[in-house]
Order: C-alpha cells, then sequence, then structure tokens
C-alpha cells in the first residue's frame, strides 16, 4: 500500500508542471493583455507596466523567472488588475470561502444521495423507485443558474426566509450548498442504485439472506461497502468539480471564494491571477484523486495488487 501510494504522489509532480507549462503559454500567447482597455496609456507607463510584470522580457525567459518563483519561493506574484496585492494573499483569503462552500455540498450530496440510491435499489421497480429515480435525473438536468434562480425566487423574494447573497453567515450558505450539491448528490444516488442493484444479486448476499438476516441488516452491513466502490472511484472528481465547478454558483450569490476570482482574473487577463488559481485547482484535483485511489485500493485490493 505504501509502494502504491509513494508512486501515485510521484505521477502527480510531472502532471503539474504540466499543467502550469501548458496554461502559462496559452495565457501569453492568446490576443490581448492585463493593461489592453478603452483608455490607452501613455507609452512611458505602458513601458513601466509592462517591466514591472516582467512583460517586457522574451517569453521564455518570462517563463523561467516565473517558474522559479512559484517553485523555490511559493509566490505568484503580484496580481496585475488589484495592484500591490499579492496573489498568493488573495488565494489565502479566498480559498477557506470555497472550501467550506465544496465540503458542505460534498457532505449534502453524500448524505441524502446514498441513502436515496439504496432505497431506490431496495424497491426496486416500485413507486419509491420511480421517485427516488426522477430526483435523481432533475438533479443532472436542471442547470445550476436556474435552480439558483428558483431557489432565489422561492425563497428569499417570496417567502423571506434566506437571503439572496453574500456569505455571511450560516443562513446564506443554505441556498448556495444546495444548489451546488443537487447535481452531485444525483449523480450519488443513481450510482448508488446501479451498484447496489448488482450487489443485491450476489452470492455473498444469498447466503446473508440464508441465514435469516433481515433486508435492512443486509443491506447496509453487507452490501453496501462493495455498493460504495464505485462511488468513492468518482469521489475525487467529484470533491474537485464541487471546489473548482463553483464558479457559475459563486458568481450569481456573490460568494467571495476562489471560482469568483478566477473569472475575475480571465475576463481582466490578469496573467498573475488566472496562473496562481489555475495552479491551485490543479494542486487539488491531484490531491483528491490521490486520495479516491488509495480509498479504492483500501476498499478493494485487487486495485493495488494490480498496480504491484
Amino acid at each position: 500500500m505504501i509502494n502504491y501510494a509513494f508512486r501515485r504522489i510521484l505521477s502527480a509532480i510531472p502532471t503539474l508542471f504540466l499543467l502550469a507549462t501548458l496554461v502559462f503559454f496559452l495565457l501569453r500567447l492568446a490576443p490581448g493583455g492585463p493593461f489592453d482597455t478603452d483608455r490607452v496609456n501613455p507609452p512611458e507607463v505602458q513601458a513601466n507596466l509592462e517591466k514591472q510584470f516582467d512583460l517586457d522580457k522574451p517569453l521564455p525567459q518570462q517563463y523561467a523567472n516565473w517558474m522559479k518563483s512559484v517553485v523555490f519561493h511559493g509566490d505568484f506574484k503580484n496580481s496585475m488588475i488589484y495592484t500591490d496585492t499579492p496573489v498568493t494573499e488573495m488565494i489565502r483569503d479566498s480559498l477557506p470561502v470555497s472550501l467550506a462552500l465544496g465540503g458542505l455540498a460534498l457532505v449534502l450530496s453524500i448524505l441524502i444521495g446514498v441513502p436515496l440510491g439504496c432505497i431506490s435499489a431496495w424497491k426496486q421497480n416500485t413507486w419509491m423507485d420511480s421517485s427516488a429515480m426522477f430526483i435523481a435525473v432533475s438533479g443532472v438536468s436542471i442547470p445550476s443558474y436556474l435552480l439558483a434562480s428558483i431557489l432565489v425566487l422561492v425563497f428569499s423574494l417570496g417567502l423571506q426566509w434566506l437571503p439572496p447573497a453574500l456569505w455571511e453567515g450560516p443562513s446564506s450558505a443554505v441556498l448556495p450548498v444546495i444548489t451546488l450539491a443537487l447535481r452531485p448528490m444525483a449523480i450519488v444516488a443513481r450510482l448508488t442504485r446501479a451498484s447496489m442493484i448488482e450487489a443485491l444479486t450476489s452470492d455473498y448476499v444469498r447466503t446473508a439472506y440464508s441465514k435469516g438476516l433481515t433486508s435492512r441488516v443486509v443491506i447496509f452491513k453487507h452490501a453496501l461497502k462493495n455498493s460504495l466502490i464505485p462511488v468513492l472511484a468518482i469521489m475525487g472528481p467529484m470533491v474537485a468539480n464541487l471546489v473548482t465547478g463553483s464558479f457559475i454558483v459563486e458568481n450569481i450569490f456573490q460568494i467571495p471564494g476562489l471560482g469568483k476570482h478566477f473569472v475575475g482574473a480571465i475576463l481582466n487577463r490578469d496573467f498573475n491571477l488566472a496562473m496562481g488559481v489555475t495552479l491551485i485547482f490543479g494542486l487539488f484535483v491531484v490531491i483528491c484523486t490521490l486520495v479516491t485511489d488509495l480509498a479504492s485500493a483500501w476498499a478493494d485490493p485487487r486495485i493495488r495488487l494490480g498496480e504491484d
């Protein structure tokens, strides 16, 4: 298990390096720049700005300087739009917000999705199964911006139970968390149902029934662990998507998270901020995938034995 984990960690390093390299050159080679605005700067001002952010140097030298700053000093340099504000500081302030939003959405999606899938498989081809799958299909089909608009219209403007935006307390987190959690909850429910139906037809489940165990004990004590292996396999990408894929939700509800900074960096062509946020997102995806692989290997020894 230790050798398997060590190999997975080593394989993540070139992935991050390739991601940083591709994003750096794609951002630099795309048309436009951070100081291309409707109001043209005087030549001396433009020259000073480009010198300040190394934009006056050849592209390979810009890449070498940026990579050296990140690898050896952990410094993403200053934002090109938010003057004299270090990108590291902006990430440090906004990342906890995105992690809290994504973490709450993940917990909600698992707490609802797994039982929903189990009940649907247990009561297969009944009204309970149809109702659960209707919820799951609706969760996958409804876009997050549409769901957010409906929730705000009903619970904020109509009933006035919850605030429509911002991130100022537990009540303001309810609507964005539900909006972000609906799709992964639906995916977890459908995947759990399919895995549970397969598990319920296996030999060890029939043996458990032959011993006189109740359906509740068989499902939740014997079949559930094996049914969760496919769910664990997608948990890493799902966690990463909840944190890195919350751009729309954070912008709709005006949440000061990392996704909002990323959208602003792309629109304003803030190279340093976009690079810093992208690399943090990439690191988070790699970590989530690694944890998922290790959890799957622990639950199913065949995975790590196949790697050895």
